[in-house]
C-alpha cells in the first residue's frame, strides 16, 4: 500500500527549520515508532499550537488513573468515527490495537462499539464519551450515576469528557487540513 497524497493541505516545514524543542520531540517520536506520524508534521506548521496541542494531549493520554491507556485510545476511536476523522480512527486505532493487545478491537469500536468485544464498563464509558461528543449540553446527573454503577468516578468522567472534547477539536483540525494517516498505521498491531 502506498499513499502519494500530501500529508496535509498546509505546508510541511523541513525538520531543520523547526524550533529545537519541536524538532527534538519529532525526532524522539520517530526513533520510538520508526516513522514520523503526519500529525506532528502538520502541526509543526504552527509551533505555538504544536506545543499547546501536544502538552494537552500528553496530559490527557499519558496520565495514570482508573482509565487504562487502551481505554483512553478506545474513547478516541469511538468518538472520531462519527466525526468522520480518518486520521484519528486509523492512527489511534493502531495505538488501541497495540495497547489492548487485540488485533480486532479498533475495527469493532470504530464501527459499532455497542457490538464490540468490550466490557459493560467500557461500553458505559463510550456511551458517555459519545454523549459528550454529540450533545454535551444534555449530560445530566443520571449520566454520572450510570458511570458510577460501573466503578467510574467523577474524575474518570472528567477524563472521558476531556478526551472526547479534545479529540473533537483534533478531528476538526485533521479534517480541515486534510490530514492523511501514515501508511504504517494501517497494519500496526494486526499481526
Amino acid at each position: 500500500m502506498t499513499d502519494t497524497a500530501a500529508p496535509s493541505r498546509f505546508p510541511i516545514p523541513e525538520l531543520h527549520d523547526l524550533p529545537d524543542d519541536i524538532r527534538a520531540k519529532i525526532l524522539t517520536v520517530q526513533e520510538k515508532s520508526g516513522f514520523i506520524p503526519n500529525v506532528f508534521l502538520m502541526l509543526a506548521h504552527r509551533p505555538d499550537e504544536f506545543r499547546a496541542f501536544f502538552a494537552y494531549h500528553d496530559a490527557l493520554m499519558d496520565k495514570p488513573g482508573n482509565l487504562t491507556k487502551a481505554e483512553r485510545e478506545m474513547i478516541v476511536v469511538a468518538t472520531s468515527g462519527p466525526n468522520q476523522c480518518q486520521y484519528c480512527v486509523i492512527a489511534h486505532g493502531a495505538i488501541l490495537r497495540i495497547r489492548a493487545k487485540d488485533p480486532l478491537i479498533s475495527d469493532q469500536v470504530a464501527t459499532n462499539y455497542r457490538k464490540a468485544d468490550i466490557t459493560d464498563r467500557q461500553k458505559a464509558m463510550l456511551d458517555f464519551a459519545l454523549k459528550v461528543s454529540n450533545e454535551a449540553y444534555a449530560v445530566t446527573e443520571a449520566d454520572f450515576a450510570t458511570l458510577a454503577t460501573h466503578g467510574l468516578t467523577e474524575e474518570d468522567a472528567w477524563d472521558i469528557a476531556s478526551i472526547s472534547a479534545f479529540f473533537g477539536l483534533s478531528n476538526r483540525i485533521a479534517n480541515v487540513t486534510n490530514l492523511r494517516p501514515n501508511v504504517e498505521f494501517y497494519t500496526m498491531g494486526r499481526g
